[in-house]
């Protein structure tokens, strides 16, 4: 059977990812809200997410500016994750998914563990975006869904053509135009880069089913569920950047990611 993540959260729901799911409860619950701009760019962020503590694990979820209001978010304090998988919040359902699987099966143990080193704002990105592009493999062009610039930059240094896709469109910092529909481009790509937060967006499983028919590479780099995202190794997945909480752009010290691939499996 193909997993979807529906699929998975009933699987964690009914115990198939460890009998903890009957004792597992969230107890820390926050909201990060954060805007940036890096020194010499044009562009400025803007990230909310949604974070919940399982054990000795955070799970994240990256949500819309005012999606989630304060009572959300501490209610899902001392809630039994196997309860907030049922949650009627996407975003809810997939960060106790995330926290639980991080805390019953730890990045650590399971992929390769890369400090991105102390730096400034820029330096730090850049960084991080470079260790994410070096999971693609050899690809013509590439769907680019989450715009990251920096991501971008390591494209464009090493020649490899790009299309950028974010719900929100406009341009990047290089003038190119930001498609605002990924399945409209899919098929002008041999390969997709995807931000995690299309595990809160509901296009997860769109792209997931694209990578199984096409056998094109689908690479993730996850601040949202990246506990979640190398369940789905070898079943469409090729790779996963997985970055828990604490994130690089939090402050300027060092900060750690874990890579998956398909020849290291989960």
């Amino acid at each position: 059977m193909n997993l979807s993540l529906a699929a998975l959260i009933d699987e964690v729901h009914g115990g198939q990812h460890g009998e903890e799911i009957g004792e597992a409860e969230v107890s820390v619950g926050f909201l990060t809200q954060q805007g940036v701009r890096h020194a010499s760019r044009n562009t400025s962020y803007r990230n909310h997410v949604l974070s919940l503590r399982v054990g000795d694990a955070v799970g994240s979820c990256a949500v819309e500016p005012g999606e989630l209001t304060e009572d959300v978010v501490l209610d899902c304090v001392g809630a039994p994750v196997a309860e907030l998988l049922r949650h009627p919040s996407t975003a809810v359902r997939v960060a106790a998914l995330d926290g639980y699987l991080q805390s019953v099966r730890p990045h650590h143990r399971h992929a390769e563990e890369v400090v991105i080193g102390r730096g400034g704002s820029l330096q730090k990105s850049l960084h991080r975006a470079k260790i994410v592009v070096d999971l693609l493999p050899p690809v013509r062009r590439v769907l680019v869904i989450g715009v990251v610039n920096s991501l971008l930059h390591h494209l464009r240094e090493r020649g490899v053509d790009y299309l950028a896709c974010d719900y929100k469109g406009g341009r990047t910092e290089w003038g190119e135009p930001v498609h605002a529909d990924a399945e409209a481009v899919l098929g002008e790509c041999d390969a997709v880069l995807a931000s995690g937060m299309v595990l809160g967006n509901g296009s997860f499983d769109r792209l997931l089913t694209h990578a199984r028919d096409t056998g094109q590479p689908l690479v993730l780099f996850a601040q949202t569920g990246s506990g979640v995202l190398p369940r789905f190794l070898g079943s469409g997945v090729t790779a996963v950047s997985a970055e828990p909480y604490p994130f690089f752009w939090l402050d300027g010290g060092p900060s750690l990611l874990y890579r998956y691939s398909e020849e290291k499996p989960a």
